[in-house]
């Protein structure tokens, strides 16, 4: 183990994830725990070595059932610097979060999943319901990372971000781990 994966934020982890939309409703994967309910883009971590669209290709597959080519091109849309201290014996890693924007069609997202089942440490089971939602009203929303204001205010499903592409930075000063 080198001297940096000893220590907090000493290693990068990327996180990949997109903003579906389906006119002006967007795709979030809701999480319920038993002291909290919160949303995430449908996404996940890049493996070592793997290229960073194909990652999300693979996410997007995995939780949604949403094939290669049934969506516009990705378009990197925002990223956030998470530093974060999380539970746990391992020092938290620092994560980029790289958040894309696609499209489809009302035919595609009738035959996505409703549900992502994502496999924990223990062997269970945490199941994530994929809420349609129109991104209009999701500022007040418990997103991680936390784009629903930057999402709610885009003028349109299309628009470029007012704010420009980088995200507040997320840390343990403005965020408490859930």
């Amino acid at each position: 183990m080198t001297e940096q994966e000893d220590i907090p934020f000493g290693r990068v982890a990327i996180r990949v994830g997109a903003l579906v939309f389906c006119g002006g409703d967007v795709a979030l994967l809701r999480r319920e725990r038993a002291t909290s309910i919160h949303y995430t883009p449908p996404g996940g971590n890049v493996e070592p070595g793997e290229d960073l669209l194909t990652a999300l290709a693979r996410e997007l597959e995995e939780e949604l059932a949403l094939p290669p080519g049934r969506h516009t091109p990705p378009e990197l849309l925002w990223v956030a610097d998470q530093r974060v201290t999380r539970p746990g014996r391992t020092p938290s890693p620092r994560k980029l979060h790289l958040v894309y924007r696609m499209h489809i069609t009302e035919a595609v997202r009738a035959l996505l999943a409703t549900e992502e089942h994502d496999e924990l440490p223990d062997g269970s089971t945490e199941i994530g319901h994929v809420d349609w939602i129109d991104y209009r009203r999701t500022a007040d929303l418990p997103i991680f990372p936390p784009l629903g204001p930057a999402l709610a205010a885009l003028a349109s499903p299309t628009a470029a971000p007012a704010t420009g592409a980088a995200l507040p930075a997320v840390t343990d000063e403005n965020y408490t781990w859930v």
